[in-house]
């Protein structure tokens, strides 16, 4: 288990995708995992992404501390989660890592920067912004509902 000052510090380094150039994006039914290494290569994390399969708006992007201990997740069109204190939380929800809890809590989207649930590429990209990705530029997805082409800015 992480202490929480550990596991914010995780979720604020800067970080590199490992593969670069073409990436596919899951059809329906499928995942796939993407390969994360922090700035100064000490850490390294993985990102899964999960399709639905009868619901294909359905989908789960997960970050990952050395493929263990799981540190965000965003779930699209998922069944409402409840969290703990049995708060019951829509379709549409955010898991950040608590130290006790790892990622048994979820929150609203509210006031989260995902601008179209609907477009699961750009949601990626936008999942991939929150995990402080850095070199975004030097991918391009194809797949899903659009493909992206590394146009957006880089946390840099």
């Amino acid at each position: 288990m992480l202490s929480q000052s550990d596991a914010d510090y995780l979720l604020q380094l800067l970080k590199r995708l490992v593969d670069q150039g073409v990436l596919d994006f899951p059809a329906e039914g499928q995942q796939r995992t993407l390969d994360l290494v922090s700035e100064d290569g000490k850490e390294q994390f993985v990102v899964d992404i999960y399709r639905g399969r009868i619901n294909i708006a359905k989908c789960t992007y997960q970050k990952r501390y050395k493929r263990e201990i799981p540190l965000l997740r965003l779930d699209v069109e998922a069944h409402p989660h409840t969290n703990p204190d049995g708060t019951v939380i829509g379709p549409n929800h955010l898991h950040i890592y608590m130290e006790g809890y790892g990622d048994k809590w979820a929150y609203e989207l509210e006031n989260e920067p995902f601008s179209d649930l609907r477009d699961l590429v750009t949601t990626l990209i936008e999942f991939l912004e929150k995990c402080r990705v850095v070199n975004l530029h030097e991918i391009s997805i194809q797949g899903g509902v659009f493909d992206y082409d590394g146009q957006r800015e880089d946390l840099g």
